[in-house]
């Protein structure tokens, strides 16, 4: 398992070790005059965090639909080159972290499929819940001869939502949207397009974050606001869940495909979203001082610092700080510069271990008690090294405060967790974890102040991760599963089957060629 590469979070602290990971990041712009590639780069480099596997870019220039994607980081994938070779003025981007198929460049996205007057591409942030009904459906209606995408070795829920758009000859891609996308189950935020239009759609739950932005000449949809803010763009609102956009040279349209009833994710305020933006009115930054807050409130403790665990831990700590008193400190320091590496944890790596990515200041924290906090605990490995680490640099207690409740089941919306039989926190309660960390205590916030500290209401909230109760219904075990499309069986053809396009990205291997 390769390092994460995005210099902000702090879960694959150990080679081969994996926290949750980040669904995707989706950005779509329409903007004539503008060089709606460059600015599509700028934005996914503001979306990175939220998947380091793969990126890709599709333009048009009204005529034709152009892609390119590759296995890496955004900067690995793309150069000048590339992105000039994207003309046009409506653009898609998305950085993928693969939730359901195998991270290969046929599952890189946008995916294409061909329509009955051009083609589509389209970007998912999200996990479908009904895939193998979704793939029923495909063969049902297309059979052999279906117009919509699934390529030979693409296994993703992507693939399957471009098969049904793509495939349905007698409508316009709009009015077949309006029929597909109610019948998708899950967590979704999608950006689509074809020659002339950019779409954007968002769950009727509203699991994860999709907002809308206003350039002087165009649109812009994103993940997330400070992809927005890259690109020069201003915020004017949050796509609605259950709504779907569409802009073209007429203006933007907005409709209605289904009923509100939110469940949005709480992990993106604990750890998946940038600090820098907000969800729902809401900042992130500021809801994770909060939630340190009320961990200073529910479990405090006697000690000397107060340390983070950088970054994500950050913000949490210092509002554990303000709470309790204890002075703030960073204790520890992090490598900035290990990005992302294609080599595999071999022995020499993991020797190396925690301290390839952080380092103890041994002045400051030698001879004192520190609390430590951290955003989350998933499988333990990670603080257990990090413990160890610090007593090593002369802590003299190490307790251990963490901003989420702990994690017991796992995400079938776009997080990819441990299995739950890996979850630490299964079977094991807080003082037998406090053992086996070796910290001297631990202290997780409650749930019920975690989502005080969001200023949501709790009926808007999923917090399945940690409580259980999944807000969508989900579908009998077998037909659950990263794996599942590539078990199942549809009649495949190429990726440029009757494609009006021109596919100019290259295999995986040019990742490691790129600066």
């Amino acid at each position: 398992m390769a390092l994460r590469g995005d210099g902000l979070l702090t879960h694959d602290l150990l080679p081969g070790e994996k926290g949750p990971q980040d669904a995707c990041g989706v950005f779509g712009v329409w903007a004539p005059g503008e060089e709606v590639s460059k600015l599509t780069y700028f934005g996914l480099y503001a979306l990175q965090h939220r998947g380091q596997e793969s990126a890709g870019i599709a333009t048009s220039n009204g005529e034709q639909l152009r892609v390119y994607k590759d296995m890496g980081l955004v900067s690995q994938v793309f150069d000048e080159t590339s992105l000039n070779a994207l003309a046009g003025y409506i653009a898609i981007g998305h950085t993928r972290y693969s939730t359901t198929g195998a991270s290969t460049w046929e599952n890189a996205q946008p995916t294409l499929g061909a329509t009955a007057g051009g083609t589509i591409a389209l970007g998912h942030n999200g996990n479908l819940t009904n895939s193998a009904e979704l793939v029923e459906l495909v063969a049902e209606r297309y059979g052999p001869l279906r117009r919509g995408e699934l390529a030979r070795g693409n296994t993703t829920d992507t693939a399957l939502v471009t098969a049904l758009l793509a495939g349905d000859p007698d409508h316009t891609l709009e009015a077949t949207a309006l029929e597909v996308l109610p019948r998708l189950g899950g967590a979704y935020c999608l950006v689509f397009m074809d020659e002339r239009t950019l779409y954007a759609a968002r769950d009727p739950h509203g699991v994860h974050p999709l907002v809308l932005g206003r350039l002087e000449r165009g649109w812009v949809v994103a993940s997330e606001i400070p992809a927005l803010d890259i690109v020069g763009a201003s915020f004017v609102r949050e796509v609605e869940p259950g709504e779907l956009i569409a802009i073209d040279a007429d203006g933007l349209r907005s409709t209605r495909f289904a009923p509100v009833e939110r469940a949005g994710c709480v992990f993106e305020y604990v750890y998946l979203a940038r600090p820098d933006t907000s969800i729902a009115g809401r900042s992130v930054h500021a809801a994770r001082v909060a939630m340190g807050r009320r961990l200073a409130q529910e479990h405090p403790v006697d000690a000397d610092l107060v340390i983070p665990v950088p970054e994500s831990g950050t913000p949490a700590a210092v509002g554990y700080a303000a709470e309790s008193g204890i002075p703030f400190g960073q204790g520890l320091t992090k490598n900035a510069y290990v990005g992302r590496t294609f080599i595999q944890p071999s022995q020499t790596l993991r020797q190396l271990g925690i301290r390839l990515k952080l380092n103890p200041l041994r002045e400051v924290i030698r001879g004192k008690r520190l609390v430590v906090v951290d955003d989350s605990i998933v499988r333990g490995n990670t603080q257990r090294a990090l413990i160890r680490m610090l007593r090593e640099a002369g802590a003299a207690e190490v307790h251990v405060r963490i901003s989420s409740p702990p994690v017991r089941w796992p995400c079938f919306y776009g997080i990819d967790f441990a299995s739950r039989a890996e979850l630490i926190a299964n079977g094991l309660g807080v003082d037998e974890i406090a053992a086996s960390l070796q910290a001297d205590s631990l202290g997780y916030i409650s749930t019920a102040g975690m989502i005080a500290a969001t200023e949501q209401p709790a009926s808007q909230l999923c917090t399945a991760c940690f409580t259980g109760h999944y807000p969508i219904e989900l579908p009998p075990a077998h037909r659950l599963g990263k794996f599942l499309l590539e078990q199942s069986e549809l009649p495949l053809g190429s990726p440029e089957d009757g494609l009006a396009t021109l596919v100019t990205g290259v295999g995986g291997a040019g990742a490691l060629d790129h600066p």
